[in-house]
């Protein structure tokens, strides 16, 4: 069985956000730290489950993005995943579809059984990469999964759906087929030393994309901005300790606190 685990690399939540000149993107600095996109890490983590249940299964771990996004492949191969593969790209701003297209293109002559995504990306959250890269493939998708069970003989996966309102759907998917997985599906692992080692002699397989091919397939992006600054909220700036010396001498001054 082999399994292909798409993620994506993604600014901490703790990093400082500032906008480039034309305010289209964030602009990189080196106060920027990126991590593994959480939703992904349960993804990877499901892969991992499905391996240790299941004779001769092997993962490859994907991601797209600029050079920095091999970093984040290199983790996966430090927590299990068997191969990494980094799809190079100059331009860090690429919408789902252009994303999805590239994963396709680059698969094609592949025949991967299962592939896993993480439900939606923290940067963007849209939650389109994995459904359209299902239509692209023409093969079945499950969104929101919250729990899966493999059948490799019979060649299927039950999956049980996350439904709005906090109902559940459960259905029945022919393999190869597509599963985005939700958060608390499992518990991700931390990596095993063993695989720490490992994973400094492998090196991901890089492709350098050509971004033509996928032109077409994008989302304009006008500009971005931060929520606007109502008048009633004081943002406070500074060190943690200037900033709990400033909040504290606003609740005394305004009565909170007696």
């Amino acid at each position: 069985m082999r399994i292909l685990v798409c993620i994506k690399q993604v600014l901490d939540s703790e990093s400082p956000i500032v906008l480039d000149e034309r305010a289209h993107w964030i602009e990189e600095h080196t106060r920027c730290t990126w991590i593994m996109n959480r939703y992904d890490e349960f993804a990877l983590e499901e892969a991992l489950l499905i391996g240790e249940r299941h004779a001769d299964v092997h993962i490859d771990a994907l991601t797209v993005g600029p050079p920095r996004a091999a970093a984040v492949v290199k983790k996966a191969l430090e927590k299990g995943a068997h191969d990494a593969i980094h799809l190079r790209v100059d331009d860090p701003s690429l919408s789902a579809a252009q994303t999805a297209a590239l994963i396709a293109g680059y698969i094609a002559d592949t025949s991967y059984d299962l592939i896993l995504t993480g439900v939606m990306s923290e940067d963007l959250m849209q939650a389109q990469v994995g459904p359209t890269l299902a239509a692209l493939r023409g093969v079945p998708c499950a969104a929101s999964v919250v729990s899966q069970s493999c059948d490799i003989d019979t060649g299927t996966i039950r999956a049980r759906i996350e439904l709005d309102g906090g109902s559940h759907e459960v259905v029945d998917l022919p393999m190869p087929c597509v599963l985005t997985i939700q958060s608390g599906i499992n518990q991700p692992r931390y990596p095993s030393l063993s695989n720490v080692l490992r994973a400094k002699k492998v090196e991901p397989r890089t492709a350098i994309c050509d971004m033509a091919t996928v032109a077409a397939r994008r989302d304009r992006v006008e500009s971005i901005d931060f929520p606007e600054r109502l008048k009633n909220v004081i943002m406070i700036d500074g060190t943690p300790g200037e900033k709990a010396a400033v909040l504290l001498s606003l609740l005394n001054e305004k009565g909170v606190l007696r």
